[in-house]
């Protein structure tokens, strides 16, 4: 998976309409928030973190690693390129400084009745498509089918989406088959908005466009950025669109200020770097912590022509771990699991390769009041744990879920014992060096698949941990198309990823953890889990009646999650480290989500015109 996929993937959120929103169903909202109330009145002229007076000119370039083969927006097969968000659009536009709060994007307001069973959106007059054609209902009803066809996850988040219709002038309705459901009106407002006349229409060479397929025909599209040129495994950028409908909206107001947008790619993230130091690209997200304390160390760093900064981000961590595959059999058992996890040295880890940059991650939702407390149920969330007793490990109505520390040699010795009597009592033992299961005599053997090579030096020592427990264990590095493909039909033994959560989860818990999205190709149940308990507790996230249901409920997942083992934590870091060359400006006051390089950034002539050309540094 690409750099910039792992990104936008990690920027899906959840939803969950407050009780101030829903007071009034007559209202037609500007703005749609799970978290109270929005911080932008209606009418209010552009967000805190946008400079309303930042110039528009200059080129942005970033890199990515691997290729494309698609340019198609929807379709969960292929590779996608990098940015095609920047060419299409959806209802309602994520602010990128509040948790789960959209404002009115095509759409120029939403309306909802009290037992949210549908939700009508107000289509704006001035909505264009880059051919001059309006944004109609029949393109947002059309993309809810395709949406749904196209892609297993979009199915998934919009299963209780029954029709959608159009129900009066430039006005949309989409009926749902539930009621109770907060969140289904701000997930419709996040629905990618295609145009019906050119995906039902003809190419240039007059054969039918299919959106159930790859193309790299440039597609049509209605954002303020249109693709320039594309080329697979080399690079695409995009030009800005002078006349671009939405650039005098509120929400738009000083973002997306660079005419030129273009993202090179690279075959592995060391010479996408290289190729920063040398002043080919300008932006540079580090996601090493070895590099981040070790490679800065250039010629233009040191004349100041490239500045480094760490930005503070204020939302849930993800959990990032080596992840389990369930799907295959040695990996059934929680206790081969729990075994399998007692093996990996964090405290080793960040001590030599990450210059004690990182912190553990201990929860599905860390960071914030979703994750479980560090002491036993108690209260509403007891009592959902409570229905489901029967069906979840023990241990969450009796400890306290931890990871394994290990401080010193003593601690690592200590678990790996422990890691020796949960394998002999899941039927596993060690003969002639190898770990053995003695009803079927086959080995233990563990495949690591991985898109990039930065994990190798990290992977390699947990493999020689394993090996102490007769585990053989290999790394298999792939590139990212490959990848990409083994992920959509699980086909893995562990692999690294990352679960993004939002501060209001909701629907997509379903494709994380559901039942149904373990056999759905292209689905992020990349555990593979099946379990009518946790299927229980994820409708229960999504039908909660307020905050205080929600949070309980969250809680009761987490802890459920944990205690199953479906995972090895590994760690976060609250800042995002940047590095950019100077020619660019940024706001006062960056947005609380994201660096908003893209979007609230700006390229700087005077600046620019100090720094000496890329031949010379």
């Amino acid at each position: 998976m690409t750099l910039l996929r792992v990104a936008f993937a990690a920027a899906l959120t959840g939803l969950f309409l407050g009780p101030a929103a829903a007071a009034n169903a007559a209202t037609c909202h500007h703005a749609l928030s799970l978290i109270g109330e929005p911080k932008y009145p209606a009418g209010f002229t552009h967000f805190d973190y946008a400079n309303p007076d930042a110039p528009k000119g200059g080129m942005a370039r970033l890199a990515d690693i691997g290729g494309f083969d698609s340019l198609n927006p929807v379709l969960y097969r292929g590779e996608q390129a990098s940015g095609l968000g920047l060419v299409y659009e959806s209802l309602m536009s994520d602010s990128i400084d509040e948790p789960s709060t959209s404002y009115g994007l095509i759409a120029e307001c939403a309306t909802y009745p009290d037992d949210y069973s549908s939700v009508t959106f107000k289509l704006r007059d001035e909505g264009r498509w880059h051919d001059g054609k309006p944004i109609t209902t029949d393109d947002v009803i059309y993309s809810l089918e395709v949406n749904k066809a196209a892609n297993p996850r979009m199915g998934l988040y919009y299963k209780n989406v029954t029709r959608a219709e159009a129900t009066g002038d430039n006005e949309v309705t989409f009926y749902f088959d539930t009621k109770g459901n907060r969140e289904l009106p701000m997930i419709m407002g996040q629905l990618t908005i295609l145009p019906k006349h050119y995906w039902t229409g003809k190419d240039a060479s007059g054969a039918a466009r299919d959106p159930m397929k790859t193309t790299l025909e440039p597609p049509l599209g209605s954002g303020p950025y249109r693709i320039k040129n594309a080329k697979p495994g080399r690079s695409i950028s995009y030009e800005r669109v002078p006349d671009y409908w939405g650039k005098d909206l509120s929400v738009n107001k000083g973002q997306w200020n660079y005419d030129e947008i273009r993202f090179d790619y690279y075959r592995d993230e060391t010479v996408a770097f290289e190729s920063f130091k040398a002043g080919n690209l300008d932006y540079w997200q580090e996601t090493s912590a070895k590099n981040w304390a070790t490679s800065y160390d250039f010629p233009a760093v040191r004349n100041g022509y490239v500045k480094r900064q760490e930005v503070e981000i204020k939302r849930t961590q993800p959990m990032q771990a080596f992840v389990f595959n369930l799907r295959r059999p040695q990996f059934q058992d929680r206790r081969v699991r729990q075994a399998l996890s007692l093996a990996f040295d964090f405290e080793w880890a960040n001590k030599n390769l990450f210059y004690g940059q990182y912190e553990r991650v201990g929860s599905y939702f860390e960071g914030s009041e979703l994750a479980a407390p560090k002491d036993l149920p108690t209260g509403r969330e007891l009592e959902i744990l409570s229905e489901v007793k029967d069906q979840v490990p023990p241990e969450v109505f009796t400890e306290v879920h931890q990871n394994p520390v290990n401080d010193s040699q003593d601690d690592m010795r200590s678990n790996l014992r422990k890691a020796v009597t949960l394998l002999k009592e899941a039927g596993w033992e060690v003969k002639g060096g190898a770990l053995t299961n003695v009803k079927t005599g086959q080995h233990m053997r563990i495949e690591f698949l991985l898109v990039s090579p930065l994990f190798e030096r990290i992977v390699q020592p947990y493999l020689r941990n394993l090996e102490r427990l007769g585990v053989k264990g290999t790394i298999r590095l792939v590139d990212s198309a490959q990848y990409t493909r083994r992920l959509n039909v699980f086909d893995y033994d562990i692999i690294v990823s990352s679960f993004a959560q939002s501060d209001s989860p909701g629907n997509e818990q379903r494709d994380f953890w559901g039942t149904e999205a373990a056999d759905h190709e292209g689905s992020m149940n990349l555990i593979g889990i099946k379990d009518p308990a946790i299927d229980k507790l994820v409708d229960q996230i999504i039908f909660a009646k307020d905050r205080d249901e929600l949070v309980a409920a969250t809680r009761a997942l987490d802890r459920v999650l944990l205690w199953h083992e479906f995972v090895v934590p590994q760690w976060y870091s609250p800042t995002v480290r940047i590095a950019y060359w100077d020619r660019y400006g940024q706001p006062k006051t960056l947005p609380g989500l994201t660096p908003g390089f893209l979007q609230v950034w700006w390229y700087d002539q005077k600046m620019a015109e100090r720094l000496p050309a890329p031949s010379k540094l």
